[in-house]
């Protein structure tokens, strides 16, 4: 692994990429690693989101099909959390290298890894083809998944955080969280267009196409973050000869509260983006009987709508703070949490479009937004990948690998949706205490 990263890390796309000296980049060379860095996190978003889409529409038909419709939604909900289980793993991997061998080679890896995982998904045969071999194989290919997309985030944030003024951090940072909504758009939309096929011929071949498609995205993701430079950060951290030797350790050792506030942060974003994009899609067409593409289509006008508002709640956190710009989310999410389900309910297209729009773009868009820059300040450079990939990869995955199971299993125990919205309040009080736990660093050196 280790001798794999190396070579990797010192690999050009071309003798036109030169070496970038220790110290600030320029504008230009910032508006590159951003940009790149945008490109390849929407490519890694898609392909683990796709999943996610797939889960509630077919694989419950195609891969658990001998169990009672409920059951088989929690079994295919079970394959989705796989990948949430798998992502500290892949954090706690990828950042270790990430820390020792730097940012660049480690993007390269996620990448390969996570399309592999997604093209092979798309070949997968059903379970009245192969049997039990079926889940078995999705579920190995969602680890997969989950390796790749718990090292990808780190690397992607910490290129662009490294590279960009102290007071620009929040906003740029949140430029790469941009990757989240176009990996929405791209991968609700490619599936929105394969619905329209008759469902015979949907759930026979239709449904690949998504997995597939990914390998061209692979390939493109690949060339760009091949011409990636260094971050100045960690060059200083090997100029100065303090590379961590288990950076891992060291953190879960010397900073078990800094890490525990990381996870704290993360798990009430992650629970309402669970239940608004994954759980909501059974909801709406198992419960309430309306077609697939009224909550496709919500979806897609929310990750529309956070194309504009990430960024500027980025912004926001530079100018007025991380802290408030949380409590907001915190209270809203907290507030939100019983109407979510009351407005679901009308069983109003426009209705619940507005409603998935609103609970994503305050709820999970402004604590998402922020979140980059926030969890990459709460740790020091030399333990900044594992910090920060670790931090939000156990929040993820206590959070949002579990919350789309612990949702149908409280609607199949209570027949209401009550329980669920309390279950979000608990997290969003959880993500409050954390907030108030961390220190403020809008603005300041973190190095």
């Amino acid at each position: 692994m280790e001798d794999l990263t190396v070579s990797l890390s010192t690999m050009d796309a071309g003798a036109d990429v030169p070496a970038v000296p220790t110290g600030s980049l320029s504008p230009g060379e910032r508006r590159k690693v951003v940009w790149s860095s945008v490109i390849g996190t929407t490519v890694e978003w898609y392909d683990f989101l796709i999943y996610g889409t797939a889960a509630a529409l077919v694989f419950n038909k195609l891969f658990f099909p001998s169990f009672d419709p409920v059951v088989g939604t929690i079994a295919a909900f079970g394959s989705y959390a796989v990948g949430f289980l798998a992502r500290p793993l892949g954090g706690a991997v990828f950042g270790h290298f990430g820390d020792k061998l730097g940012r660049k080679a480690m993007l390269s890896l996620t990448i390969i890894i996570m399309g592999a995982g997604t093209f092979l998904i798309g070949c997968l045969p059903s379970y009245d083809q192969i049997g039990i071999w079926a889940p078995i194989l999705l579920v190995a290919l969602r680890l997969v998944q989950g390796l790749g997309i718990g090292g990808e985030w780190g690397g992607a944030v910490l290129m662009v955080v490294e590279s960009v003024p102290d007071n620009r951090r929040g906003f740029f940072g949140s430029i790469v969280q941009l990757g989240y909504p176009l990996g929405v758009l791209a991968s609700i939309g490619v599936f929105a267009m394969a619905t329209k096929l008759p469902e015979a011929e949907f759930l026979s071949w239709g449904w690949r196409i998504p997995f597939l498609a990914s390998a061209l995205l692979v390939v493109v993701g690949l060339f760009i973050r091949l011409r990636l430079h260094e971050t100045p950060a960690f060059q200083r951290v090997k100029k100065q000869n303090t590379v961590s030797k288990l950076p891992l350790v060291e953190i879960l050792t010397r900073h078990p509260r800094t890490f525990l506030t990381a996870v704290g942060l993360k798990v009430s974003e992650i629970a309402y983006v669970s239940v608004v994009t994954v759980f909501s899609i059974s909801y709406v067409t198992v419960q309430l009987g309306l077609p697939r593409s009224v909550i496709l289509n919500g979806l897609l006008i929310a990750a529309f709508i956070e194309l504009f508002t990430i960024p500027l709640f980025g912004w926001m956190a530079d100018r007025f703070g991380r802290r408030v710009m949380f409590v907001f989310a915190c209270l809203f999410s907290i507030v939100f949490a019983f109407p979510l389900f009351w407005l679901f309910d009308t069983a109003d297209p426009t209705v619940i479009a507005i409603t998935v729009a609103i609970a994503l773009s305050l709820g999970q868009g402004v604590m998402f937004a922020i979140g980059a820059a926030w969890m990459s300040e709460l740790f020091d450079a030399r333990l900044r990948y594992s910090g920060a990939s670790l931090g939000f990869q156990v929040g993820a995955a206590l959070s949002g690998g579990f919350t789309p199971i612990i949702a149908a299993a409280l609607l199949a125990w209570s027949g209401a949706t009550w329980p669920i919205s309390i279950y979000l309040v608990i997290l969003a009080l959880i993500t409050l205490w954390a907030t108030f736990c961390a220190p403020e660093t809008a603005g300041k050196k973190i190095d």
